[in-house]
């Protein structure tokens, strides 16, 4: 896991994770249904004041931060983050290095931001939903699938790095 990807030969496009949603719009869907939820049961504002709702500002900002510097190092590596495409290296660099899942930690600090930011009720209840159906639902693919693909380089890599934080 240096600063260069393995080389490895280009495979098949038809081998790839068996992801075939984009799963930002996981996150995006439990943000709409819990708006919706607010609405329809008529939750009570979270009682928060200024000062946490910038913070679930600053939240959303760090997310939107480790989204654009994961997406970047996606790029350089010839990557693309579509995860039902074939992957061609491992990136252990940057955020990387510390979760093997950053994107999508990413898009979770921005949920949480966002419910807190809008003091929704709602919101932040799904929340675990998200967190579930990304886990189970996208990594749980994505990881059977690398470690198919890169062996023992990626089972190496799970072992220094969590699939979280």
């Amino acid at each position: 896991m240096d600063d260069e990807p393995p080389q490895l030969p280009r495979i098949e496009a038809s081998i790839a994770p068996a992801v075939g949603f984009p799963p930002p719009l996981v996150f995006l869907g439990f943000i709409l249904l819990g708006l919706l939820t607010d609405r329809l049961l008529g939750l009570p504002v979270m009682p928060i004041g200024r000062d946490l709702t910038w913070a679930g500002f600053a939240l959303m900002m760090a997310g939107i931060m480790v989204l654009i510097v994961s997406l970047g190092l996606f790029r350089a590596y010839g990557e693309n983050p579509e995860p039902w495409t074939p992957s061609q290296a491992i990136i252990a660099r940057g955020p990387y290095r510390h979760s093997r899942n950053p994107m999508y930690l990413a898009m979770l600090i921005i949920h949480v931001g966002y419910a807190i930011w809008d003091a929704s009720m709602g919101v932040l209840l799904f929340v675990p939903f998200a967190f579930i159906a990304i886990d189970r639902a996208v990594i749980a693919k994505e990881e059977k699938y690398l470690a198919t693909r890169f062996g023992k380089p990626y089972e190496d890599y799970c072992r220094r790095v969590r699939r979280w934080l």
